[in-house]
């Protein structure tokens, strides 16, 4: 799923971004350039940060946040 339409960035490139370190919003900025233009992406882009530890144990499914 796209998450920031202007740079075309997805969801798997935030999560492999997240995995290989990426730990605060402005390192995605630096490495994907999501939410450097409209920044309407920038809340659902953050979230992939604060999932990453409790991974499993929820799913960000179009900016709603399912446990399961």
């Amino acid at each position: 799923m796209f998450v920031c339409i202007c740079n075309a960035i997805t969801d798997r490139q935030i999560q492999e971004t997240v995995a290989a370190g990426a730990s605060s919003l402005s390192d995605l900025q630096a490495q994907l350039g999501v939410a450097t233009c409209c920044g309407c992406c920038s809340d659902l882009a953050a979230s992939y940060l604060t999932g990453s530890s409790a991974q499993g144990q929820n799913t960000v499914t179009a900016g709603i946040n399912v446990q399961s």
